[in-house]
């Protein structure tokens, strides 16, 4: 018997939609996760009440309405989604007919304790199973992000598609493109994280449904009849995407920081050769990115570690070079980038000797870090407006000119870092 640890505010909300005369259960999400003993962090009811009245019997919450037929409730810092029953009966059987998959169309009873379970949610899950709700082109139609759904579940719980509802995802493929970008980037974030995202995106190539909003991940991908290295490509993805820890933005870099690279190639003495593949799949990512309409923040970060991961390190780098590393790359983004190349390596099935070199330039990135050496001109021991004035300069890209140039110098000798010493090789730069 499945028994609910329910918090006190979704208590609350059930209490005073029932003691205004409505229907009120917790449906969803939380139901499932319940049954497969996962922890719960979202709760939602269904309702008899309308919208409206919604609103109206929680008038002193605090809450918000931005889908049709959903009213939102907020309580310290954590949203809850109160819906009304679909369909023209107004009843809880007919509304979880329209959910996507059996294993989301349970509900609650907070007051018998027992799970209501019209259409074999418990028993597939049990089976672990994704099976539509019903007939599978009809709820794809209703909504076709469930396409995307489908293969997110299937990824996230390591459950098999039912083989009808998996005939309908490659047949109704297409429709995906109808949905909003931004609730595909959101399914695309959620197979990135799950633990082995690799069993999704090879689904997602089968099904047809990668072709509807990633086609560009599907030139490094070999069909029979295409060339070797491009399943090479698709597959060496693949596994970094799964080596590298579920951390979004490196997720994310692992799964487009080739996405170039087929488009680059050459051959030559009969050897597949990739030309300047970092910086045209940056521009790709870049590319990607806006048209999923990603945060700028991400896509900074996505493709500067994309332009950046072929770090082509030795022992004999000086300081300096490093410190140049770490200037190009960032401070903020140089760790990332050490995480990221560790797990390309690994892909790449390179052996130690190949993390050796990676782990002792990680330590003298750590080191240069922990100094007090110069890698932006933030650290230069004079600014701007010492420069300006001791060389008659206005406000211009001229004073940012010098103080590179400044920081050159630092870079390989740390110790000109004062103001004497800067103010003196002041005095040797040509101004423009």
């Amino acid at each position: 018997m499945t028994v609910l640890d329910i918090p006190q505010f979704v208590l609350f909300i059930i209490k005073r939609l029932k003691h205004t005369g409505h229907q009120a259960y917790i449906v969803g999400g939380a139901v499932r996760d319940a049954c497969l003993r996962r922890p719960i962090t979202d709760w939602d009811v269904a309702t008899s009440a309308t919208p409206r009245k919604i609103r109206t019997i929680f008038g002193d919450t605090s809450l918000f309405a931005l889908k049709h037929g959903t009213v939102t409730l907020v309580d310290s810092g954590h949203h809850f989604e109160v819906t009304a029953f679909r369909g023209e009966k107004n009843s809880l059987d007919e509304d979880l007919s329209f959910r996507d998959f059996t294993i989301d169309a349970m509900a609650y009873d907070t007051e018998s304790n027992r799970v209501i379970d019209p259409f074999g949610g418990e028993n597939d899950i049990r089976s672990k199973l994704i099976r539509s709700t019903g007939d599978p082109e009809s709820r794809f139609r209703e909504d076709p992000l469930r396409l995307l759904r489908a293969v997110r579940l299937s990824t996230e719980l390591n459950f098999s598609i039912e083989t009808q509802t998996k005939r309908y995802l490659t047949t109704l493929a297409p429709l995906l493109r109808s949905a909003a970008v931004e609730r595909i980037r959101k399914e695309l974030m959620k197979i990135l994280i799950c633990r082995k995202p690799s069993t999704g995106f090879y689904l997602l190539v089968r099904t047809g449904l990668l072709e509807q909003f990633l086609p560009e991940l599907l030139e490094g991908y070999m069909k029979r009849q295409n060339a070797y290295h491009r399943y090479t490509i698709f597959r060496h993805i693949m596994e970094t995407v799964n080596a590298i820890e579920p951390v979004s933005e490196l997720r994310l870099t692992a799964l487009l920081h080739d996405i170039a690279k087929p488009r680059v190639r050459k051959k030559i003495d009969g050897i597949w050769r990739f030309y300047s593949h970092e910086q045209a799949s940056a521009e790709l990512a870049k590319k990607i990115m806006d048209r999923l309409k990603f945060s700028k923040d991400m896509i900074q970060k996505v493709t500067n570690l994309t332009r950046h991961h072929m770090i082509s390190y030795d022992s004999g780098w000086s300081d300096g070079a490093v410190r140049r590393l770490i200037r190009r790359v960032g401070t903020g983004d140089i760790a990332d980038l050490i995480r990221f190349r560790r797990a390309d390596i690994i892909a790449h099935g390179l052996d130690n000797q190949d993390l050796g070199f990676l782990v002792e330039l990680e330590q003298r990135i750590d080191y240069q870090l922990k100094g007090s050496s110069a890698i932006s001109t933030r650290d230069l021991a004079i600014n701007g407006n010492e420069v300006m004035e001791n060389l008659g300069l206005s406000p211009g890209p001229e004073v940012g000119r010098i103080l590179n140039d400044l920081l050159e110098k630092v870079l390989d000798c740390p110790e000109l870092n004062n103001r004497e010493g800067l103010i003196g090789l002041l005095a040797g730069i040509e101004k423009g």
